[in-house]
């Protein structure tokens, strides 16, 4: 299915249900060993596939149930330069471990039965560093550097945004707004807050 030419179909007032907790539901539910929190690394072993499968076909089944909108979000937080080298991956293999996140959710969405309502396919982003602990931070160039590839292999596959979550500190989110920008990607950002509602940076 060819991305969204016009708005987002979320973006309209109606109720789009979204997936919740992927490394919570693989590890705690599931069993399963993820090194740094990794999701992606699954999709090495037919398992792994299978397992992360199951997890987003739960959530396509409650949105049929309900009659929402459904939002796939990859399992990709943590496939970014810094984060796959940690796991052993060249610039090459994350790039092809991206694009079969977002194949995986294609598959999903085309066996989903939703009826008219819309299924919107998201490459998420994860921070360089720490979502929690804002150390060693970027400039916004130099995220939108960093970032910049992962967002390109998403513009290049069947994804109709990007999400960026647990961003910790303005200038990361700055820059990969301004990475998602240059591909024509449309972005949400999401951060992390502290419980008085600032970033950890303050």
């Amino acid at each position: 299915m060819a991305r969204f030419r016009k708005a987002l179909p979320q973006l309209g007032g109606e109720l789009f249900l979204t997936d919740g907790g992927i490394e919570t539901t693989l590890i705690f539910l599931e069993g399963l060993e993820l090194p740094d929190f990794a999701a992606f690394h699954l999709l090495k072993r037919p398992e792994g596939e299978a397992a992360l499968r199951k997890y987003f076909r739960t959530y396509a089944a409650l949105a049929e149930r309900f009659g929402t909108g459904l939002i796939l979000e990859s399992a990709t937080w943590r496939a970014s330069a810094d984060w796959g080298a940690r796991l052993g991956y060249t610039e090459g293999a994350l790039a092809d471990a991206n694009q079969q996140a977002i194949r995986l959710l294609e598959g999903v969405r085309d066996e989903s039965s939703t009826g008219s309502k819309p299924v919107v396919i998201s490459g998420c982003v994860g921070p360089r560093g720490d979502g929690y602990v804002p150390a060693q931070a970027m400039s916004a160039d130099e995220a939108r550097a960093y970032h910049r590839r992962q967002i390109e292999t998403f513009a290049a596959t069947a994804a109709d945004m990007v999400t960026a979550i647990t961003m910790n500190y303005a200038e990361e989110a700055m820059g990969i707004a301004r990475a998602a920008e240059a591909f024509g990607m449309p972005v949400a950002l999401s951060f992390t807050v502290e419980t008085d509602g600032r970033l950890p940076t303050g």
